[in-house]
């Protein structure tokens, strides 16, 4: 099994520890891992970092040696960027990055202290783990041979390449875009390797824009002959012997919509409701170790890139049979629908259909226009009906909670997904109240895991950052929307809730669509981790725990979690010992508070800790790369549909105002363009010193004419042009028409004096590739 540096180095603490307990952590248990690990650790020792006595090993503290991300310019010098939120960026010189590359993860030395606005500066010691396995690159012909000069201006070396089997003859690359693969990375004054994976197009704009976005951020889209052999031999249908020890659903009517869990549903006696969330059971056929588990573990999630999926697994087609296995949440709630209990159970059920989302909402507003349904469809409208009905009465519960409505929501699993918040279609409203349900079966795995004492990984998420809500009510204050938060040094769920309902009363659409498109860009996605935390999205306080479980086709962890809950169902113990005569039942929520004993063997829980620390920092790098792939596709195919509308006129709205320029977002393609101060041709705008601050009751955030005092204010609706496009760094340069129309207008022989030098620096945030 692969391993890196950082792995290694969490791995390691201050006291000594023997090479075979780092290969128990790491759990790497081949030769030729072993040899990997001991010559790593030897490399560590030399520079440093690790000390080593009688065979075993510590890491050492070392002032001044901070971790961080490296993040560079195409001019050569970089910041260290560290995860500790508020830390200080540290300056690395090109000349003290040792052949680290930009996206880095690398261990710096601090050799100057920071003063007044200048930032400290390091020198990098050790590169911790490498970002760029893979990358985009163009190849040129050298005398030595071929190159490939990479796509990321910020990635400084050219890269010798070597022929392979399956590129014997690279002059077939030549002047194209490749798929490049990274062989060895620099080593002293040698230049790095690197084979072609894949010849692409021409160049970017050529190359279908889903293909530059796998490739630049290494999504595998094709399954080896192994996976797929391994996917034929799974059974073709349920057996019998598949039955035991599992609760016959079989004759419960059941719908499975879209990608979420199929769900049965019923009244009782009682006025109340039965709810079933049946989860497919990967586990179940899905073994540890296996190639099916080792793919799943490589790829750790399906990555939905806008109407393109990637998929984790290949589709089993025993659990895309109407009879297969589940894991089946089923809750007990009265006729307000507040939950009274749950039981888990491994299960079996067939689904008398299978509908996407758009089917069931069709179905529904049949029913609601014309009473009932046809015959045959009556029963299916009737449950659909129910679920809309219970999923209401389910998220009036979730008190603080909210979801964000958009015209066309983007595609993602059935809870809230890695933004934290369900994204629900203004057309399909039934997706929100299997959201619900897909929720409320997440939580309650979760409350059962940690009453029985189980360990597991947390879904958690925090809160956005106060200071970029706080310019996002700037923009509402300046287009006249009304909204505030009700504690203004603590954000909470209830005021996002509460800046939707506002934003809703916005007269313009397209001006309600920018600001909850804006909204939706400060959540930040979701992390796992060991212990519960609060989840912002969801309005969950950390006594309030939850999982992801629903998706295990989807999502690595919620095939961990499936295998957890089967682990306490075989192995777990349901008395405190074999003497005892009371026990309680490890299915049911009726055990919650009764349990002081560990329902997992020791040894075992021990070995579930251990699985779980290895894999969590690959589950939340993984989320974070999925997201910026999806932020990248949908970055590339707005500047595809701009760059054909170059020299057309739109209106927009101020979103944004630095002295360089203002960001405009153009109200009916929901793209944001860059007026650059040096496009402003009719006068000398400056940003004045008093921006942020109020004047006349309006934010003040403006640029201002010395000569004219025309301004350019945050919320103001202009006409711009569209200049020019950059396609594959996303950029779109636009022109301001009223600038250009004044400009006209100046008298003969008048002129106006430019600033000779304008602040290069963009805002980082609006362009993260710079």
């Amino acid at each position: 099994m692969e391993f890196s540096i950082s792995q290694l180095l969490d791995s390691l603490s201050d006291k000594f520890v023997a090479p075979k307990v780092i290969e128990k952590k790491l759990g790497i248990g081949d030769d030729g891992s072993i040899r990997k690990l001991q010559v790593a650790l030897d490399a560590l020792e030399r520079v440093g970092i690790l000390e080593k006595d009688k065979g075993r090993y510590r890491r050492l503290a070392e002032d001044g040696l901070v971790e961080g991300r490296l993040r560079c310019s195409s001019k050569g010098f970089c910041f260290a960027i560290q995860d500790v939120e508020g830390a200080g960026d540290i300056y690395i010189r090109e000349s003290k990055l040792s052949t680290a590359w930009n996206g880095d993860r690398v261990l710096v030395k601090v050799t100057k202290d920071g003063m007044r606005r200048r930032s400290p500066e390091g020198e990098v010691r050790l590169i911790v783990e490498r970002s760029n396995p893979t990358l985009l690159a163009k190849v040129k012909a050298f005398e030595s041979g071929y190159r490939a000069i990479p796509l990321d201006d910020r990635l400084l070396f050219e890269i010798d390449l070597a022929p392979d089997r399956q590129y014997p003859d690279l002059s077939v690359a030549l002047n194209k875009l490749v798929h490049l693969e990274m062989t060895r990375f620099p080593l002293g004054s040698h230049l790095p390797i690197g084979k072609i994976l894949q010849v692409l197009g021409d160049d970017a704009e050529s190359t279908p824009d889903v293909d530059l976005v796998c490739c630049k951020h290494n999504l595998p889209r094709k399954f080896s002959s192994q996976v797929l052999t391994a996917v034929n031999s799974l059974p073709k249908a349920v057996r019998k012997v598949d039955l035991k020890k599992r609760l016959d659903l079989r004759q419960n009517m059941t719908v499975a919509i879209g990608n979420a869990p199929a769900i049965s549903l019923e009244s009782t006696q009682a006025g109340g409701w039965r709810l079933g969330v049946h989860i497919p059971d990967y586990a179940a056929y899905i073994a540890v170790g296996s190639v099916l588990d080792e793919a799943a573990r490589l790829r750790v999630r399906t990555s939905f890139l806008d109407d393109s999926v990637i998929p984790m697994l290949p589709d089993l087609g025993v659990l895309q049979q109407p009879e297969h296995l589940t894991m089946s949440v089923l809750f007990e709630l009265d006729s307000n629908g507040v939950l009274t209990e749950f039981e888990i159970y491994p299960s079996a059920i067939a689904t008398h259909a299978r509908l996407s989302f758009a089917e069931a909402q069709e179905i529904i507003d049949d029913r609601a226009q014309k009473g009932t349904a046809k015959s045959k469809q009556a029963e299916l409208a009737d449950l659909l009906g129910n679920i809309v009905h219970l999923g209401t009465s389910i998220k009036q519960h979730r008190l603080g909670s909210f979801h964000i409505t958009l015209p066309n929501a983007p595609m993602q699993e059935a809870d809230e997904g890695i933004l934290g918040v369900p994204i629900v279609p203004e057309a399909n409203y039934i997706y929100g109240m299997v959201s619900e349900m897909s929720i409320l079966a997440n939580r309650a795995i979760a409350t059962h895991l940690v009453a029985l004492g189980v360990p597991a990984l947390f879904r958690t998420q925090s809160p956005p950052e106060l200071s970029k809500v706080a310019d996002w009510l700037k923009l509402c204050e300046s287009m006249g929307v009304s909204v505030g938060l009700a504690e203004p040094e603590h954000l909470q769920s209830q005021d996002f809730q509460n800046f939707l309902a506002q934003v809703t009363q916005v007269d313009r659409q397209s001006s309600c669509d920018i600001l909850k498109y804006l909204l939706m860009s400060l959540l930040k996605i979701g992390e796992y981790s060991l212990q519960p935390g609060s989840h912002f999205g969801l309005a969950l306080a950390p006594e309030f725990p939850y999982v992801h479980a629903i998706a295990p086709q989807h999502r690595y962890v919620d095939l961990l979690i499936q295998r957890l809950l089967h682990l306490v169902f075989q192995e777990g113990r349901d008395r405190r010992n074999t003497r005892s005569k009371e026990s309680v039942d490890l299915h049911s929520s009726s055990c919650h508070g009764q349990i002081s004993w560990s329902v997992l063997p020791p040894e075992r829980e021990r070995q579930v800790v251990s699985e779980l620390e290895l894999i969590l920092p690959k589950l939340n790098q993984q989320d974070n790369l999925v997201h910026k792939a999806k932020t990248d596709l949908e970055g590339l195919r707005k500047a595809e549909i701009m760059q054909a509308r170059t020299g057309q006129n739109f209106f927009g709205i101020i979103t944004g105002v630095q002295s360089y320029g203002f960001f405009v977002e153009i109200e009916s393609l929901l793209v944001e363009g860059l007026v650059h101060v040096s496009s402003l041709k009719d006068d000398w705008y400056e940003f004045p010193q008093t921006n942020g601050k109020s004047k006349g009751g309006r934010a003040q955030t403006v640029l201002i004419g010395r000569r004219s005092e025309r301004q350019y204010s945050l919320g103001d609706r202009i006409e711009v042009q569209v200049k020019s496009v950059d396609y594959y760094r996303q950029q779109i340069d636009l022109v301001a028409l009223a600038s250009i129309d004044a400009a006209a207008n100046l008298e003969p022989g008048e002129q106006v004096v430019l600033p000779t030098e304008i602040d290069p620096d963009l805002d980082m945030d609006r362009f993260p590739d710079e």
